[in-house]
C-alpha cells in the first residue's frame, strides 16, 4: 500500500474505532481518486454543487463566505481532515460558500455516487460517516460557544494549544477571520502573548 492510501486508511480506521469493520476499508479507500489544487484554485465555488466528499492528504482549504463585502473564514481544513461543501454535495445543489485551497493541495476525492454507494452497502463507511458528524457536531458547538464565552486573547490561546500547526501554516488575515476579529487586534493579541 502506498503512503497516500496507508495515511486515508489510518485516518477511516482512527474515526470509525472499529476493529472488526476493518476488512470493509480497502473497499473504501479504492473509491477514492487522487486529484490537487493549486494555491486558489476552488474545491467548490458558491453557486455551484459541490463534487466531492475529500480527504486532505496535504495543503489547507478555507471554507469561506462573503459578508457585507468581506470575505469570513469559517473554516480551515487541514492535513489529514476530510472537507465538502457538505449540504450542496449530498444534495447536488448550489454551495454557500466557497471552498479554495490557501496552499497546493492533494486531495482523495469521492463522487457522490460512489459515496452514496457506500453509505448503503458497506458498514465500515456508514460507521465512519456516523462518527465523523458527530465529531463535527461536538467541534461546531465548541466553536459557537467560544465565540459568545471567550474573549478574542483567549480564543487564540486556545488556538495556540489545541492547534498550533494552524498559527505555522495559514496566514493571519484568515486566523483573524476564523476566530472572528480584525486583523489588527490580532496582531495585537499575537505581540502581548508573545
Amino acid at each position: 500500500m502506498d503512503a497516500s492510501k496507508k495515511a486515508i486508511t489510518q485516518r477511516i480506521q482512527n474515526i470509525i474505532n472499529d476493529e472488526t469493520l476493518n476488512n470493509l476499508i480497502p473497499e473504501i479507500i479504492d473509491s477514492f481518486n487522487e486529484f490537487s489544487l493549486s494555491k486558489n484554485e476552488f474545491l467548490v465555488k458558491k453557486g455551484d454543487p459541490c463534487r466531492y466528499f475529500c480527504f486532505v492528504e496535504s495543503g489547507i482549504l478555507q471554507y469561506a463566505v462573503t459578508v457585507s463585502g468581506q470575505e469570513k473564514t469559517t473554516y480551515l481544513a487541514l492535513r489529514n481532515g476530510f472537507a465538502s461543501s457538505l449540504k450542496s454535495f449530498l444534495q447536488q445543489t448550489p454551495s454557500p460558500k466557497n471552498i479554495k485551497a490557501l496552499s497546493a493541495c492533494k486531495l482523495w476525492g469521492l463522487t457522490i455516487g460512489d459515496f452514496k454507494h457506500l453509505i448503503k452497502n458497506n458498514r465500515a463507511f456508514h460507521q465512519f460517516y456516523y462518527n465523523f458528524i458527530e465529531n463535527q457536531i461536538f467541534l461546531i458547538d465548541d466553536y459557537r460557544i467560544d465565540l459568545l464565552t471567550l474573549t478574542p486573547e483567549e480564543r487564540y490561546k486556545k488556538l495556540l494549544i489545541n492547534e498550533p500547526k494552524l498559527l505555522q501554516e495559514v496566514p493571519l488575515h484568515y486566523l483573524a477571520s476564523f476566530l472572528g476579529i480584525s486583523t489588527r487586534h490580532m496582531s495585537r493579541i499575537r505581540k502581548n502573548i508573545n
